[in-house]
């Protein structure tokens, strides 16, 4: 199947351990091929457009970001409908999300679709609340997790459909 998306992510192998069944279960994208990972802006653009200039400047944007370590400590809900972990701190996620958004403002964080774009690694969505709810606390009992964050990856794929493959890699710093 030829991809139809693209997402920029921080991929959090450290996680793996603590989420993995439970991404397994309950978060469709770890399905097809996702790892762990906080998301740093989804949808960018679509496959056809991603051309060495694009590669260039997303290379450009992230080498003027510092490798940072990050803890995920906490778990967090949207709704009942989305369980996460949260990372702390958060602020450097978000200046790499703000910093590729005015790289490339036709691609907005989530289509535009929400006024804080939060930083955060699916646990689970979209299932019933006592069973997100039992994976939290299961996840819970493994924190905190400790990431090193030193690259952001690009990645396509089809919405509902494995494989999602990385394109790049883009180091920071």
């Amino acid at each position: 199947m030829t991809p139809t998306e693209t997402a920029l992510i921080v991929a959090v192998p450290e996680a793996e351990p603590a989420v993995g069944v439970h991404r397994d279960a309950y978060d469709a994208a770890a399905g097809w091929g996702v790892p762990a990972h906080v998301t740093v802006l989804y949808p960018f653009l679509a496959p056809d457009r991603i051309d060495h200039e694009v590669l260039a400047g997303l290379s450009e944007t992230f080498a003027a970001h510092r490798p940072f370590e990050a803890t995920l400590a906490s778990v967090g809900w949207f709704g009942d409908q989305v369980v996460y972990l949260a990372p702390e701190p958060d602020d450097r996620f978000r200046a790499l999300t703000a910093a590729v958004w005015d790289r490339f403002p036709q691609a907005p964080p989530y289509g535009g679709a929400f006024d804080d774009v939060v930083p955060h690694l699916t646990i689970g969505h979209d299932h019933p609340r006592p069973l997100l709810a039992a994976a939290a606390d299961q996840v819970a009992a493994h924190l905190p997790v400790h990431a090193s964050v030193r690259a952001v990856r690009l990645i396509a794929g089809s919405r509902g459909a494995a494989p999602w493959r990385r394109l790049a890699e883009f180091p920071l710093g």
